[in-house]
């Protein structure tokens, strides 16, 4: 059973210059074919279940999914719930056996943000499990528009709420198809200089590779949460696997043909990360 906590795998990263991938999951095709991927890169992997996918499928549901995948590998699986918006989503979560979730209060004022921080983290820790919280509001591409992380209040953030992982809000943008943008490593630097909390980046799929590389081995940010980049490969691979037969209508075989892509693009982002 190699079934981990976020702390389990972040502190390694933090530790030895490399970065742990959170790939974000909408079903089981995807998710196994991302701990696949892992298996055969060798590295550690964050399953995460964000609220899409939890429209999709309930929880206690995603829960077993997670841990089943996590029991069979050989390589650490964290069972992580992404974007958790109120403390009955995080405690839901800590029911269904997750090994970690993120409490997202970014849009709230600094002190109820910490407030709820740290009360969901202390449910976690007293249930032996990690907590992630978000600092400075990371947008979406063609919706809100970021809000950037001030240093001063990560500082803060990260001592008050006691949280294992802190997300900020340093240039990076949910949603984002191409990788023209960038990652503002001055301000990156400054909220390094004052907290060693591991550091988290949503909307990973549009950070250039290689900043994402130089940024996993030079800097605290010890996770990626990628996403976008990993569905358009599965979009991608559905329309071929329906397009070379018409006739097709079995979904199993359908979605078998999905299975090697999506690994093989999962395995190049990991590749990009671990040490």
């Amino acid at each position: 059973m190699t079934l981990a906590t976020l702390s389990d795998v972040l502190h390694p990263a933090k530790a030895h210059g490399y970065a742990v991938a959170g790939l974000v999951t909408l079903g089981w095709e995807d998710m196994r074919a991302y701990v696949a991927a892992a298996e055969a890169e060798n590295c550690a992997v964050i399953l995460q279940a964000g609220p899409s996918c939890r429209e999709h499928t309930p929880l206690p549901v995603l829960g077993k999914m997670f841990r089943h995948l996590a029991e069979a590998a050989h390589v650490p699986v964290v069972a992580h719930l992404d974007h958790g918006y109120t403390y009955d989503d995080c405690a839901q979560a800590v029911d269904c056996g997750f090994t970690s979730v993120m409490y997202d209060g970014s849009r709230k004022p600094l002190n109820d943000n910490i407030k709820e921080t740290r009360k969901i983290a202390d449910l976690a820790h007293a249930a032996g499990i990690s907590c992630e919280g978000e600092i400075g509001f990371v947008g979406y591409a063609d919706g809100e528009s970021s809000a950037g992380t001030d240093p001063e209040d990560a500082a803060i953030f990260a001592r008050e709420t006691e949280v294992d992982a802190m997300a900020i809000s340093v240039g990076n943008v949910h949603l984002q198809q191409d990788k023209q943008g960038g990652l503002d490593e001055a301000r990156i630097a400054t909220i390094q200089a004052l907290t060693d909390v591991p550091l988290v980046i949503h909307g990973g799929s549009g950070v250039p590779v290689e900043q994402r590389q130089r940024l996993a081995r030079s800097t605290n940010i010890c996770k990626f949460n990628i996403g976008t980049e990993l569905r358009m490969v599965f979009g991608e691979a559905l329309r071929t696997a329906i397009g070379k037969d018409h006739a097709r209508f079995d979904r199993v075989a359908i979605l078998k043909d999905v299975h090697d892509p999506i690994e093989q693009a999962a395995r190049s982002v990991l590749a990009t990360m671990k040490g």
